[in-house]
């Protein structure tokens, strides 16, 4: 098992473990109270806002509670700050070890929607981490998600840091009311009128390869590690 990695146990039944990734959001981390005012010639803020709020782009982050293995896991919902976190350090979103590179590429694993556009996932913005080898057969056999669409392993050769996903907001007669949820590039004006939630990177120059190439034992009971320092 990877030195980063601890077991989780189902608060139910101290006889149960369960495999929760990294970047999975816990019942204990609610969102903080966040007031979002306009900030006038600029976009939004919040009304007691510090530095720690925005990140190196300027654009303004989700508060969410740190409180990873507290209370139950909320699977298919994401921790923002841990999503970013393993977005910019390249880390597997199940067990944050570094994800696998090779010099075919970066490796992710994703529902397989090939047939949504030739060529699929070149170009595509994305916001899911990537993974490591031994993480990817553990993903594809308790994903649900997964299990439904079934999943693809795909090589990328480059994947630049392009925006934020987040909820957009519009300038309101009070205050600033909520608009739509998307994804906006740090190049877009509207991006100074984002909370985000997620990193997003472009996927550039990939190659679906076979599962059975990376086919590996599971990690026995791999489940959220350390927390972020500097995310």
């Amino acid at each position: 098992m990877p030195s980063g990695t601890n077991l989780a146990t189902d608060p139910l039944s101290s006889n149960q473990r369960l495999i929760v990734p990294y970047t999975t959001l816990w019942s204990s981390e609610n969102n903080l109270p966040m007031p979002i005012v306009e900030r006038h010639g600029y976009g939004i803020g919040y009304a007691d806002e510090i530095a720690a709020d925005r990140d190196t782009y300027g654009v303004l982050w989700q508060r969410t509670l740190s409180r990873p293995r507290e209370g139950r896991p909320e699977f298919g919902n994401v921790h923002s700050l841990r999503q970013r976190r393993a977005m910019r350090r390249l880390l597997c979103q199940v067990c944050s070890e570094p994800a696998d590179r090779t010099d075919d590429g970066m490796l992710w694993l994703l529902p397989d929607y090939r047939e949504d556009w030739p060529n699929w996932p070149e170009g595509m913005g994305n916001v899911e981490p990537p993974v490591c080898r031994a993480c990817v057969s553990t993903s594809m056999r308790l994903c649900p998600k997964l299990r439904k669409d079934g999943g693809a392993v795909i090589r990328v050769r480059e994947y630049p840091i392009i925006g934020v996903r987040g909820l957009v907001y519009a300038s309101g007669t009070r205050q600033p009311v909520a608009v739509e949820d998307r994804t906006i590039g740090f190049d877009d004006p509207l991006v100074r009128w984002v909370r985000a939630v997620g990193l997003v990177r472009q996927m550039l120059g990939c190659r679906i390869v076979p599962f059975e190439e990376l086919a590996e034992p599971d990690h026995q009971l791999v489940v959220v590690p350390q927390l972020m320092e500097g995310a």
